[in-house]
């Protein structure tokens, strides 16, 4: 299961509880935690949200991957292609609020079965 850190927070919650229930891999990309990160004294809530969560690294061969996919889709967000494929690579669930982009970057991957998004 990949996380997206956006959306709905009381929901987002809900799925992280019960995904920990089920003893479930919760996957957030490190490139998202970047993106989410703005202010550490700010941050206390996604703080103890990822202390549960494996934190992937993007090293070279995802990052050129989410390029070519980014390229592929014709989108501009390689965090969200980051998590694309980190995804497509685990076999994960994708939830996010926002779905969209998500969406057309996991069509545009060609991958079968294809990825699996949930909106938050």
């Amino acid at each position: 299961m990949l996380l997206a850190i956006d959306g709905n927070a009381r929901r987002m919650w809900v799925i992280h509880h019960l995904a920990l229930e089920e003893g479930r891999r919760l996957l957030v990309p490190a490139v998202v935690v970047a993106q989410a990160w703005r202010d550490a004294r700010r941050q206390v809530q996604l703080g103890r949200f990822l202390h549960s969560c494996e934190i992937v690294p993007i090293g070279m061969e995802t990052a050129k991957t989410a390029g070519v996919l980014c390229g592929k889709a014709g989108t501009r967000d390689v965090v969200n292609a980051a998590v694309v494929t980190v995804a497509l690579a685990h076999g994960a669930i994708v939830f996010t609020s926002d779905p969209d982009d998500i969406t057309k970057l996991g069509a545009a991957a060609e991958v079968k079965p294809g990825l699996v998004v949930r909106r938050v």
